[in-house]
């Protein structure tokens, strides 16, 4: 069972959620929060595996909710902006917050059920709308590697290297998989031994270091999966 936690200030919105995400009996809305403060102390008390939170929340910023629960939580609950506000500023910080996902309140009902599968899974998920966007803002803003993150990308094998680049331009594990001839399990113990080696937790962060080192060159086409960190786990 996926246990789920809503923060959003719209009443409607946090009433008609759990219909949507409860019908098909793997996901339960345990809680519900209408500012970012109860999100953070709802977060803390049920410990969600994912939460769908609204990126602008009255009290506590939902941005700002995000960093603190991912302080307190890192991946037991995995943070899932649900919102309207999609311009590149609130997506991209949405990245930096650690979150696992970018989705915008116009999403099919059953692209949200898997977002939310996608999410619980250790992966992530992005809204195609902003896929693009989100990578054009990371490879504008993000600075070259520190010396010592030089030396952490240093420390990976060929074939991680490899396996990062396509986790920076988007690719899920079953897609990098495929590219490489290799099953998805395979492709997920890459991914685990890659972030241990560049000491994140996630793979947003991973993400993030490969556009800084410039070995994510390409942006997906629209609709197309992206990795746990950027698009939304950007996880294992």
């Amino acid at each position: 069972m996926i246990r789920v936690l809503v923060a959003d200030d719209d009443q409607f919105v946090r009433h008609a959620l759990p219909g949507i995400l409860q019908v098909e009996g793997d996901i339960h809305v345990v809680a519900e929060a209408a500012d970012g403060r109860e999100a953070v102390d709802r977060a803390r008390r049920f410990v969600p595996d994912v939460m769908l939170m609204e990126a602008r929340l009255p009290r506590l910023d939902g941005l700002a909710a995000a960093r603190e629960i991912h302080a307190d939580l890192g991946t037991r609950t995995r943070v899932v902006f649900l919102t309207t506000h999609d311009d590149d500023a609130v997506v991209t910080e949405a990245v930096r917050t650690g979150a696992s996902g970018f989705l915008l309140k116009d999403t099919p009902p059953a692209d949200l059920l898997r977002a939310v599968r996608t999410v619980a899974s250790g992966q992530c998920a992005l809204s195609p709308e902003v896929t693009g966007r989100v990578l054009r803002a990371l490879r504008e803003r993000v600075p070259t590697p520190s010396g010592e993150q030089q030396a952490r990308l240093e420390s990976l094998t060929p074939r991680e290297r490899a396996v990062l680049g396509m986790l920076g331009t988007g690719s899920s594990n079953q897609e990098i998989g495929r590219e490489m001839g290799v099953t998805e399990a395979t492709v997920k113990g890459h991914v685990t031994r890659i972030l241990i080696k560049l000491g994140t937790d996630n793979r947003v962060k991973a993400a993030l270091l490969a556009h800084r080192a410039g070995l994510a060159t390409a942006v997906p086409a629209r609709g197309q999966a992206l990795p746990a960190s950027v698009r939304g786990d950007l996880g294992t």
